[in-house]
């Protein structure tokens, strides 16, 4: 099997990824376009061909329908309705879980094997959707989840310390959303625990910052897709690299049966491991709370 991932939905998240996995030199061998606007996917694979000369690495892009599902290892769908300003994510779910189950089917239909990553909100219910429609192990199953909300944490731990982000060992938890949360009582920067680095003050504000930057780039600018496309690439690699990567991706929690952001071990296959992490009083309550959130949204769904 080569490296070939499609993309299904290739609007501004899509297509945002789409460009990031060109030019930060990913092991695509092919890359396939899927999206509902047939001519829009022609210009975007043309447009992105022209940009190959100046990629680090030959990729083979074209605009495709599900028949190219079968012998992809990665299948990323960007694809449901946009959040709107105004709207939580959740306000998207009965939208996007109709979208999801025609998604899922064709997709299914070629015999498809590999992982789905999945980066349409409400994340972590579409990507418990999309195990429950494809029927696949969990472990091929990965919702990007809190990990573009861990690159604002560890963005704006830096800046706040003058440490280079990626020397920030820090992570979000729990939904990608409004109940989301920082384990601050395991977050260090060189051993050191992140109460030498921020006060209580510092965290409060960091936190509330890191939770509402969607909504504020939203209303700036319509929308927010570089982050998260540079994010699944960081997945991607993880996958086709075979990394072992830690990330804090939406997997399957078996204790209460959905999906929700914890820290994992990212291999070839999927999810190869999740990672305990040890939380304190007040952590364990808002983790408790994201699973509520979580589950009063999937039973929310009308099917």
């Amino acid at each position: 099997m080569n490296n070939k991932v499609v993309v299904i939905g290739c609007g501004n998240v899509g297509m945002s990824y789409a460009y990031a996995l060109l030019n930060q030199g990913s092991r695509v061998d092919e890359l396939v376009l899927i999206d509902v606007n047939k001519e829009k996917i022609i210009g975007e694979a043309e447009d992105l061909n022209h940009a190959l000369p100046y990629a680090p690495w030959k990729v083979d892009v074209k605009a495709g329908d599900y028949s190219d599902c079968g012998d992809a290892r990665i299948i990323v769908i960007a694809a449901g309705a946009n959040q709107k300003e105004g709207e939580t994510r959740l306000d998207l779910l009965n939208k996007n879980s109709v979208i999801f189950k025609d998604i899922i089917s064709n997709v299914m239909s070629t015999g498809f094997d590999g992982v789905f990553v999945v980066a349409t909100n409400p994340l972590d219910v579409m990507t418990y959707l999309t195990w429950k429609y494809s029927k696949l192990p969990s472990y091929k199953v990965i919702g990007s989840g809190t990990t573009l909300d861990t690159a604002r944490l560890q963005y704006m731990i830096g800046e706040k310390t003058n440490v280079n982000p990626k020397d920030v060992d820090a992570y979000v938890m729990g939904e990608h959303g409004d109940s989301e949360f920082i384990p601050w009582s395991s977050a260090v920067i060189a051993q050191q625990s992140i109460d030498n680095y921020l006060t209580k003050d510092e965290m409060l504000k960091i936190a509330d910052e890191v939770k509402n930057s969607a909504y504020d780039i939203i209303k700036r600018k319509g929308a927010t897709y570089y982050g998260i496309g540079a994010s699944l690439v960081k997945i991607t690699n993880a996958i086709l690299e075979d990394e072992h990567s830690i990330l804090s991706i939406s997997n399957y929690d078996p204790d209460n049966q959905i999906f929700i952001s914890t820290p994992c071990i990212i291999n070839k296959n999927g999810v190869f491991k999740r990672i305990f992490v040890q939380l304190n009083e007040e952590e364990t309550a808002k983790m408790a709370n994201s699973v509520k959130v979580i589950k009063d949204a999937i039973d929310s769904i009308n099917e």
